[in-house]
């Protein structure tokens, strides 16, 4: 899960998609995050407001070893993308917004990553793609909106996983 300062988007996606799916191992980063940072209190509520918590939580600044092994990059917004394209360009066909993931990801009995390689990431135009707005700066009821939309696309990329 990536986001920007790994504190509230790719954090909520994570402890999502963690407590709803144990047989996938999922971890969050930032593309400007200040390492070593809790979660921010208004991210501790929206997810209370789910029944989850991460009081483990550290921010993660992404780093190419984060994305040695990974199958899927599951970016927040379209800058997030154009962020593994420019530092990271092996990784550009497998990073994609959740949005866009869960509108193409094709479910089915191939592995996931022979189906996130038919769909191309690589080559997806991002001025096309939708984000998940940053709540940062928000009060408790945009972080709880967030939480809200976040929560429903997990739950259908949770379908094609």
């Amino acid at each position: 899960m990536l986001c920007t300062g790994n504190a509230a988007r790719s954090v909520m996606g994570a402890v999502m998609l963690r407590a709803r799916h144990d047989g996938v191992d999922v971890s969050g980063a930032g593309t400007h995050a200040l390492e070593g940072l809790p979660m921010s209190g208004r991210t501790r509520t929206a997810l209370s407001g789910h029944g989850l918590a991460d009081m483990d939580h550290r921010s993660h600044q992404l780093v190419a070893t984060d994305l040695r092994d990974v199958t899927l990059v599951v970016a927040f917004a379209p800058e997030h993308v154009a962020y593994v394209r420019r530092l990271h360009p092996e990784a550009a066909n497998r990073t994609a917004t959740l949005h866009h993931l869960v509108d193409s990801l094709p479910s089915g009995e191939e592995s996931l990553a022979d189906r996130v390689a038919a769909i191309d990431l690589g080559s997806v135009e991002l001025e096309d793609a939708t984000e998940v707005v940053d709540p940062a700066g928000g009060d408790d009821t945009t972080f709880i909106e967030c939480a809200d939309e976040i929560s429903a696309l997990i739950d259908r990329l949770l379908d094609r996983l």
